[in-house]
């Protein structure tokens, strides 16, 4: 990435002022070329020719050692420290030595030494240097701040690309239209050989080309290059390293190696793409421990053969699902696995659904719902129904599927009755091709009953429910997980249609069959206590619930962590029951701290943040603050309009809100 011209400026800014008697360069491509240089200089300073170059190099390090002037050897673009062994310049008051390489092996620190990283531009830098280049052709400046981003700020493909389109006449907005055509390979996006620009040998596409060559010979041999396009399928900027020690990528790198590949290998692998700058290796991140340019992943890509490209799909997106936690403790790691799935769907998308929809896609879009980024969900879902339809048809399982996930996604962005309206559509067509038993009709009907009562029919709701689990009696079986969710909704549809008490003793019923059936641990076992201590606090025994929830609270740091949203949900209700006892003041407190985690956790537009946001401003009035509340009810609504939209039930509640506390502010006027 320009280390060659540093060095050159170097050498050149030294023998300008004076300050060296003697300017060795050696293109150190190998080590025979070294052993050459080395050799011709000795002949050049003695003009003694040795017939034996070997000789001639170690006399020239002789020369060197003894000499008072002042010397600079320039080794540039080192392909192995191997090729310097017993090769060093001595280490003397006189001289210094530079050596350029993208190799970053330990051999190559040592006393004396060091180690200088030449990076990418900095934004202002990469923008400098367009504007400096095309200052004589303003117009093609067009997009100059976007392409710089594209190419990652790289000097090198940013000299390219400037050339490229200076030739052509083209914008930097044109250029970065045809970069991201991934018809066209990268290759072709550069000037020719004999057009390089700033004194390059050779273009981005070849200078990596052969550095992948490299990696690919050091032991273990013929393992960097199939990691490295596992890499190019992915996020640029951090893949998860278990995905490649992941056993499809490893039953994967096998068949293409034709031996045997361990975890093992795999790691080192990755530390030979390492050692020759190809890619960025951070162990302490785990969730983004591998970085690469995207200009690399270009290059690896074109590369790979286009009968190896499904085969290289399919074994990415089973490590991604492998190594995806059944349990999202780690938020962090469950938005990273998102944008690598993201990425493999944009690099080879129609191989995931080639037959059928490869569950990694609809993991993806679930990890988006239960983060609670609801309308991202709907979205995501409804570019993956327009994708597969036209390969799957209308009819396939995982085209059904994914209108289902459509709908709820709808239910969850804040429109039951949309949900509902979606999802007896979806029934119609389940019925027609499933059959009634089917389990994804009876889930349907499961979740039109559960929107109903979202929608605001909590006996309606209450009376499909029964129906529905008279089915799934007979169907899966009374401990059947589908049909303890059936009575686990069955219980809190009772409770919104007025009878908490009823609710609370139908949950403990649930509460026993889950710890048999499914542990004290799982998720839905977790979700029962919670309804249950919920109930408990709406049947008048607000005390009693912020005891359940405070229990429930340890369980949920244990074995979902501090920030899953199932635990963050715990710590805003533990906050209201406090409220409800007669401390709004501390329940204000308490949902400030929450705040604050779920900002850092969820981002300010996650629906539960707005919640708590909520819960504040009314907390802050009951403890004798009207006028902060109707203040920080409309700051709300404001954002509440922006994320959710003008007929959002949250939205219509703050308006409510907003008008309730204001009338009760001394002359304060009501309306919103």
């Amino acid at each position: 990435m320009g280390k060659t011209q540093l060095a050159v400026d170097y050498a050149e800014r030294l023998w300008a002022t004076g300050r060296l008697d003697l300017l060795v360069w050696v293109a150190a491509g190998s080590r025979e070329a070294i052993v050459a240089s080395y050799a011709r200089v000795a002949a050049d300073l003695t003009g003694i020719v040795d017939p034996n170059p070997d000789h001639g190099a170690q006399r020239l390090l002789e020369r060197l050692g003894g000499m008072s002037a002042r010397w600079l050897v320039v080794l540039d673009d080192v392909q192995s420290p191997a090729h310097l062994r017993g090769l060093w310049p001595p280490t003397t008051s006189a001289g210094r030595v530079v050596v350029t390489t993208r190799r970053r092996d330990a051999a190559l620190h040592g006393p004396h030494r060091h180690l200088i990283e030449v990076g990418v531009f900095t934004p202002p830098e990469a923008h400098a240097y367009l504007d400096g280049a095309l200052a004589h052709q303003p117009h093609l400046l067009d997009g100059a701040r976007d392409l710089a981003k594209e190419l990652g700020y790289l000097p090198l493909a940013l000299a390219q690309a400037n050339a490229y389109l200076r030739d052509r006449n083209l914008t930097c907005a044109d250029y970065r239209a045809r970069l991201a055509d991934r018809r066209r390979e990268l290759a072709s996006l550069l000037p020719e050989s004999d057009g390089l620009p700033d004194e390059h040998r050779a273009t981005v596409a070849v200078t990596w080309s052969l550095s992948v060559e490299q990696a690919n010979l050091l032991r273990p041999i013929g393992v960097a290059e199939p990691l490295l396009q596992v890499a190019s399928l992915l996020d640029a900027n951090g893949i998860p390293r278990d995905v490649f020690t992941d056993p499809a990528i490893l039953e994967w790198i096998a068949t293409s190696t034709g031996r045997p590949v361990s975890a093992e290998d795999a790691v080192d692998g990755l530390g030979c793409l390492q050692r020759l700058s190809l890619i960025t290796l951070d162990p302490r991140a785990s969730s983004r421990a591998i970085r690469v340019h995207a200009l690399v992943q270009r290059v690896t890509g074109d590369a790979l053969p286009e009968s190896q490209l499904p085969v290289v799909v399919r074994a990415v997106a089973d490590a991604l699902l492998h190594v995806w936690p059944n349990v999202e403790r780690d938020t962090v790691l469950g938005q990273v696995l998102r944008t690598n799935t993201e990425a493999l769907i944009e690099a080879g998308g129609s191989h995931l659904w080639a037959s059928d929809v490869h569950r990694v896609c609809f993991r993806a879009g679930n990890s988006l719902g239960d983060s609670g980024a609801v309308a991202q969900a709907r979205d995501y879902f409804e570019r993956l129904h327009t994708a597969v339809i036209d390969r799957l048809g209308p009819d396939h399982l995982d085209t059904l599927t994914i209108r289902h996930n459509i709908a709820r996604s709808r239910g969850h962005a804040g429109d039951p009755a949309g949900a509902v309206a979606a999802l007896q559509e979806l029934l119609t067509d389940q019925l027609r091709v499933l059959g009634p038993d089917h389990p994804h009709t009876l889930t349907t009907r499961h979740n039109i009953a559960y929107w109903r009562g979202q929608a605001g029919d909590p006996a309606g709701a209450m009376a499909a429910l029964q129906e529905l689990l008279t089915d799934r009696l007979r169907v899966l079986g009374a401990d059947h997980p589908h049909t303890l969710t059936a009575r686990h909704n069955i219980a809190r549809s009772r409770g919104h249609a007025g009878d908490p008490a009823g609710a609370m003793a139908a949950f403990e019923e649930v509460l026993t069959d889950r710890l048999r059936v499914l542990g004290a641990d799982h998720p839905d076992t977790l979700i029962t206590r919670h309804n249950i201590a919920y109930w408990r606090g709406q049947a008048g025994d607000p005390a009693g619930a912020a005891a359940a929830l405070q229990e429930l609270l340890t369980d949920q740091l244990r074995v979902l962590g501090p920030d899953h949203p199932h635990t963050l949900t715990t710590r805003s209700n533990i906050a209201r029951s406090r409220g409800h006892a007669g401390d709004p003041a501390g329940a204000m407190a308490a949902l400030q701290e929450l705040l604050t985690d779920q900002l850092r956790v969820l981002g300010a537009d996650h629906p539960d943040t707005l919640i708590t946001r909520h819960n504040i401003a009314y907390w802050r009035g009951q403890a004798g603050d009207p006028a902060g509340a109707a203040a920080a009810f409309e700051e709300l609504l404001v954002d509440q309009l922006r994320v959710l939209g003008a007929d959002h039930p949250h939205t219509l509640t703050t308006r409510s809100n907003i008008a309730y506390w204001r009338k009760r502010i001394p002359g304060g006027d009501a309306s919103v």
